[in-house]
């Protein structure tokens, strides 16, 4: 699966945003509808969102440095996360904020057509950029669904933006629905109740985008298409016999480390296990282009130790040498 950023899908939601934020807050100077400011104040937060992650993808293409040799391919990461963040407290807790007050002291909606247009303008923009994420999506999702496409996806800038631009939709019918149904009883509280809505749903995406992309800042391994390609570039049957382990992560939506210990014959001479290795390299960077640092390391393969297993104190997070077993 590709590692596109989608800036495509970034900047349509970026200028839908933008246009629909400034409606949305003059259809609530002109209406009083906490509905519309709620929306206003997630449209200006999106906003915000989708510069973090222009913000995040044009810093990660910086060359890397001695003080960070592998780059800085996870600020894509760092700044999505920051995304599900702002999310979280500027959009969703400020709407349950607006909402309790509206429930509380709730009034009339002054000029209505002021938010009825409005919403529907915003739901014609969101549904625009919706449909340009989607269409973005489509050219490197696969066979995957939507679901797995968000969890399995490295680059975090497509997923986020979908699941932006699904929550606007369905906060937009929300805040339709509450202004509907206060101008049809003519109590404001509706209006409250919709904004309130409107919260709960941005908190429940925020901490679906946070689990999302702090697993991605955790380091996550090679999706399964690419592991199997490496696996099978890595052994060409003659001078690499076979693979006994290897680990992948993810340095970067762009960039994968590789570490793998191969299997060689044992009476090669250092030069032709060197010749060997460096044509596995080849032969995996062919495969997987987005492989970019790879360390293989040359032994012989022991059926006795393959069947005594791995070494737990060896294994990344495992227990140490000294740990009761």
């Amino acid at each position: 699966m590709s590692a596109s950023g989608g800036t495509k899908a970034i900047v349509a939601a970026l200028a839908a945003n933008l246009a629909i934020a400034a409606a949305k807050f003059v259809a609530f100077l002109f209406s009083g509808s906490s509905s519309m400011l709620a929306e206003s104040v997630h449209s200006l937060a999106d906003s915000g969102n989708q510069g973090l992650l222009l913000l995040g993808g044009k810093k990660a293409q910086r060359e890397a440095t001695p003080q960070h040799p592998f780059g800085y391919g996870r600020e894509r990461y760092i700044y999505a996360f920051l995304v599900s963040i702002v999310l979280f407290s500027v959009g969703g807790m400020f709407a349950i904020y607006e909402g309790y007050l509206k429930i509380k002291e709730p009034h009339e909606i002054e000029h209505w057509y002021w938010p009825v247009g409005v919403l529907v303008f915003a739901i014609i923009a969101e549904t625009f950029s919706f449909r340009t994420a989607i269409k973005e999506s489509n050219a490197i999702r696969g066979e995957l669904s939507w679901k797995e496409f968000v969890r399995r996806a490295k680059a975090p800038e497509l997923p986020v933006v979908l699941l932006e631009d699904l929550g606007a939709l369905v906060g937009l019918v929300l805040a339709l629905g509450g202004v509907g149904l206060a101008l049809l009883t003519g109590d404001g509280i509706w209006d409250g109740i919709g904004t309130l809505c409107i919260g709960i749903l941005l908190i429940a995406i925020a901490i679906v985008l946070a689990a999302e992309t702090k697993s991605l800042l955790l380091g996550e391994s090679a999706g399964l298409e690419d592991v199997k390609k490496i696996e099978e570039a890595a052994v060409d049957g003659e001078t690499v016999t076979r693979l006994i382990h290897m680990r992948t992560l993810h340095l970067g939506p762009e960039e994968l480390l590789v570490a793998a210990k191969v299997a060689v014959r044992h009476d090669d001479t250092a030069a032709q296990v060197a010749t060997a290795i460096d044509a596995a390299e080849q032969r995996i960077r062919a495969a997987v282009p987005i492989a970019r640092v790879i360390y293989l390391e040359p032994d012989v393969y022991s059926e006795a130790a393959a069947q005594a297993g791995p070494d737990p104190a060896a294994t990344p997070g495992g227990p140490g040498p000294t740990a009761d077993h």
